[in-house]
């Protein structure tokens, strides 16, 4: 049966544990994502305690990093999601997202609803990708898809 938490604390304590075996283990996210048999996005998402995890890939996942069985069992369980707190972002990773959507956020709307009609994009319905490319004037640049479903918003 498929459970699911109210508190955050809970997933949030075992993020932690989880990412001190990852450092320890010396792991990467994809060597983690491998044992699950799911996406690296979605799999580093549901360590970090934004997802559950199939029973097959909780276990997986807990005993690569060495969790207990109960870490293993909570990894399936369904998390309060969001791990943004009410106030702006201070990591400097997660600020720029966060100042991209504040420059962005209103042309983002625009041109959705322009090409689709009124609605939104699903976050749960979703695919995320992030890639390291060449940029031809020299170093590396970012490429992330954000891949989600539209749902068009229905009259009732």
């Amino acid at each position: 049966m498929l459970h699911a938490q109210l508190d955050p604390t809970a997933r949030q304590t075992l993020a932690v544990a989880a990412v001190d075996a990852k450092t320890r283990k010396d792991l990467s996210w994809q060597q983690i994502a491998d044992v699950s048999g799911l996406s690296v996005a979605f799999t580093t998402a549901a360590v970090l305690g934004q997802h559950a995890l199939p029973e097959a890939a909780a276990k997986a996942v807990a005993e690569l990093l060495g969790l207990d069985e109960d870490a293993a069992m909570l990894l399936q369980t369904v998390p309060t999601r969001g791990s943004i707190t009410d106030r702006v972002p201070t990591d400097p990773t997660i600020y720029r997202f966060y100042e991209m959507l504040q420059v962005y956020g209103t042309t983002l709307k625009a041109l959705v609803h322009e090409q689709f009609g009124d609605g939104i994009i699903s976050a749960i319905n979703f695919k995320l990708d992030v890639k390291k490319v060449a940029d031809p004037e020299g170093g590396e640049r970012a490429v992330i898809t954000l891949d989600g479903k539209y749902l068009p918003t229905k009259p009732f």
